[in-house]
């Protein structure tokens, strides 16, 4: 991929039987929030420009957090580590890995589910099969972080999510309970947001 807010992967070197991406330095800090609203739009419009770039290649890069974003001194939104991404093919049918007891709830589960449970989507979350739509998803919670400077779906959630809960899992397929889009900040409000749909096919 070729793109202005990807971060370029320039090569994939083997050493002792670990395989590592070479990557683009990217200076800047990770995606936080809370922003001004415009500047949150800015910041939004440009991953959702990289998702697009990435989605049109088949690749759905599954692991979006706001470690893997960077905005640069410049002010340009970088989407970092592809390390987890998966090649969207018509023979892609089958479920992820399932989601192990015990799994790091703030952090990519190595070795079990790939992804980050803060923001993974409920299909990503049950280890079943995933495409852009959990991507969406994740963008979701990043929009959301952006404006309100808070995790869409919070702590307690998230350990149940590791340990295996079906509760939870149900749970993180509702939107959150505060919606950044009805702030008095935010002049008009933002119509509710679908992409935090629990239904893929909503999304």
């Amino acid at each position: 991929m070729n793109h202005p807010n990807i971060a370029a992967i320039y090569g994939i070197e083997e050493s002792d039987g670990v395989t590592c991406l070479v990557l683009e330095l990217v200076e800047g800090q990770s995606l936080r929030g809370p922003l001004p609203v415009k500047q949150a739009l800015e910041y939004a419009r440009q991953l959702a420009e990289a998702l697009e770039a990435a989605h049109g290649e088949g690749i759905v890069h599954r692991d979006l957090k706001p470690a893997n974003v960077k905005v640069t001194p410049q002010g340009r939104v970088k989407v970092l580590d592809f390390g987890l991404a998966k090649a969207l093919r018509d023979t892609d049918r089958q479920p992820e890995l399932p989601l192990l007891s015990g799994a790091p709830a703030l952090e990519t589960a190595a070795g079990a589910i790939a992804g980050t449970p803060a923001y993974m989507s409920p299909e990503q979350a049950c280890g079943g099969a995933v495409d852009q739509r959990s991507d969406i998803w994740a963008f979701a919670c990043l929009l959301y972080e952006l404006l309100s400077g808070q995790r869409a779906f919070g702590g307690d959630t998230l350990q149940k999510i590791a340990r295996g809960s079906t509760v939870a899992r149900a749970r993180l397929g509702s939107a959150p309970k505060e919606d950044p889009g009805r702030s008095p900040r935010i002049d008009p409000p933002l119509p509710p947001e679908r992409c935090l749909a629990s239904g893929a096919e909503d999304r």
